[in-house]
């Protein structure tokens, strides 16, 4: 035993009192510095409990982290780990790290439990995150035992590859080979870490960790995607945690999105683990798979069909609605409504319920559309809760808003002559569209010469082309910054069938439909270009007042997602407009984000011609 560790375990002897009265913890790392903030266990003779806390960012919504902590404080748990995502990160400004260590740090000093850190990708981002991750805690994956229970910390981020892409590496599989080797008589065997490595492809080592834990008592519990699904595998329980404050749509516990801590109780038999919501309290079985498949892995059962009209004022008009049970169970549905300026609606019924398996079919009326240009319509908002009868397991309860509008019908018209060098010579007779909604505030943008885009779009029987003609008096260019604090352009398509693309919720992104992010930089311009389903063309001309474009997707692409006889895509625009005297950038988006809260269903279809 060296002589840090002789050490250290001098110092937790201390800390704990007598072998009589206290627990023994032993601690093996060879390092000054510890990633966690003491060992003033809260300790009683007659149970041994901690909790977890998963994902503060990625989206933080300021304030459920600290609510967290003060409902911990009030449980009295004796320790409490983590599972990563605690800060922003995503930089390599050491001021803005050390600015969001020092928030966090602030957090857990209100903590009166000790409090142990595991590294998520917002942590461990880059180099100079890594770095730092070191200079404050020491090492990046660690292990304690604690009442012959082994509490294996890992670091998913160890080859900095980001979200969706973790890894354990060489080094870090033979420290878990060791560690497992030298406490094959513990009676559990708990591992955290942040990326929920057992659902994701080219993890390195990870497949060769699980044969190591086959053999053994184990739970894993992880983070990252912010829902909660528990799997039973490789003879354990595998969970991934949802949000301690991270970004999250909230839909209910149906779909794993909520705010929660867990607390475990160990026990001869494992850990009984109970989640803590902040309106709540429940059992390890909040989601099951089964319940994943009914509600999370597939579209929300009410949406109301997209219709795209020809004529400006059409007067009055009806879309369809569609109820789809699924379960074997009864399905019972409520809509409300929200009021709105310039439309009067009205569904057939609003409170109904859907035999199982079955599907119920009705009508959304609209009335007085000749008085107002359907461009001019403000999105309907109307909020539907679906509850379900099941008869083996409780009611499950949950909501979304649908959003819809009735659409202007725009085309892509062919044009043979279009040639891809920034230029819009081609474009002159083109039918152009205006990009009115800004989102940001009236003191950041100054006007139609701050920034203001439109864009045209045709096809050849090569390539969609995408014309952007983008006035902006402050193009702001950071060659060596992220893509992600500059000027930028976001395209979205998607050219599955329109049953599918009208309905995209932004998932599925790089596999069922392009996300395409472009700077102005003159060095790798493109956001994970190498990572793009096929090859998208760009040529970008600059002018006195900004910036002319022109895009070409393939249309071999857009035949193998929407077939040879293809009629229709779905287009995503928005544009990130940055000002050097600005504190915040301003957004430009035709329609809402596919991802987004306010996404409308449909929005952004064209049509062949």
């Amino acid at each position: 035993m060296n002589r840090i560790l002789i050490s250290l375990l001098a110092f937790v002897w201390i800390s704990m009192g007598t072998a009589q009265d206290k627990p023994t913890i032993y601690i093996d790392i060879p390092t000054d510095r510890k990633p966690w903030n003491h060992t003033e266990w809260n300790d009683s003779a007659e149970q041994f409990q901690f909790a977890i806390v998963t994902d503060r960012t990625g989206g933080r919504r300021p304030g459920v982290f600290p609510i967290g902590i003060k409902k911990l404080n009030l449980l009295q748990p004796e320790f409490v780990m983590s599972v990563g995502d605690l800060i922003d990160g995503y930089t390599r400004d050491t001021l803005k790290i050390n600015a969001e260590w020092k928030e966090f740090m602030g957090f857990i000093d209100a903590l009166e439990a000790p409090f142990f850190y595991v590294p998520g990708n917002h942590d461990i981002t880059n180099e100079v995150m890594e770095e730092k991750w070191m200079e404050l805690f020491g090492v990046s994956y660690y292990h304690f035992v604690y009442k012959d229970v082994l509490f294996l910390c890992l670091n998913s981020e160890d080859n900095l590859r980001g979200a969706g892409r973790g890894t354990i590496d060489d080094e870090q599989y033979e420290y878990i080979k060791k560690t497992l080797a030298e406490n094959s008589e513990v009676k559990w065997t708990l591992v955290f870490l942040h990326q929920p490595l057992w659902v994701q492809e080219d993890t390195k080592r990870w497949k060769d960790v699980e044969k190591l834990l086959e053999n053994r008592n184990h739970n894993v519990f992880a983070g990252h995607y912010h829902r909660y699904w528990k799997t039973k595998r490789n003879n354990g329980k595998y969970i991934a945690l949802a949000t301690t404050g991270g970004g999250s749509r909230l839909r209910g516990k149906a779909y794993g999105e909520f705010d929660h801590v867990v607390w475990a109780t160990m026990t001869e038999e494992g850990p009984i683990l109970a989640n803590l919501f902040l309106d709540g309290i429940w059992d390890e079985n909040v989601v099951t798979e089964e319940l994943v498949d009914l509600v999370r892995n597939r579209p929300f059962p009410v949406r109301i069909e997209p219709i795209y009209l020809e004529e400006t004022n059409p007067g009055n008009m009806s879309a369809s609605v569609r109820a789809t049970n699924d379960s074997d169970g009864k399905m019972h549905v409520e809509l409300k409504g929200y009021t709105n300026d310039e439309l009067f609606y009205q569904f057939d019924k609003t409170s109904f319920v859907v035999e199982p398996n079955d599907v119920a079919v009705f009508n959304l009326s609209l009335k007085n559309m000749d008085k107002i240009a359907v461009a001019d319509f403000s999105t309907l908002k109307i909020k539907a809760e679906i509850t379900y009868e099941l008869e083996k397991a409780p009611n499950v309860s949950f909501s979304s808003v649908l959003n819809y509008l009735p659409f202007s019908k725009h085309t892509i018209p062919k044009n043979a002559k279009i040639k891809l060098d920034g230029n819009l010579k081609e474009w002159k007779d083109a039918d152009w569209i205006s990009v009115e909604n800004m989102d940001g505030t009236p003191f950041d943008f100054k006007g139609p010469t701050d920034c203001s885009l439109k864009f045209a779009k045709a096809y050849d029987d090569d390539y969609f082309y995408v014309a952007l003609n983008i006035t902006d008096n402050d193009l702001y260019i950071k060659e060596e910054g992220s893509h992600w604090n500059q000027d930028r352009i976001v395209l979205g398509l998607d050219a599955r069938a329109t049953n599918l693309s009208a309905f995209n919720k932004g998932e599925g992104r790089g596999r069922d439909w392009i996300a395409y992010l472009r700077t102005f930089k003159k060095e790798n311009p493109v956001y994970n270009e190498n990572r793009l389903p096929t090859e998208v063309k760009t040529e970008v001309k600059r002018n006195d007042t900004g910036v002319t474009m022109e895009i070409a997707f393939p249309l071999e692409y857009i035949q193998k997602m929407g077939g040879a006889d293809w009629s229709s895509l779905r287009f995503g625009l928005g544009y990130y407009d940055y000002d050097t005297d600005d504190e915040n950038p301003t957004t430009h988006f035709w329609f809402p984000p596919w991802n987004a809260n306010q996404d409308i269903p449909g929005s952004g279809m064209l049509f062949k011609e």
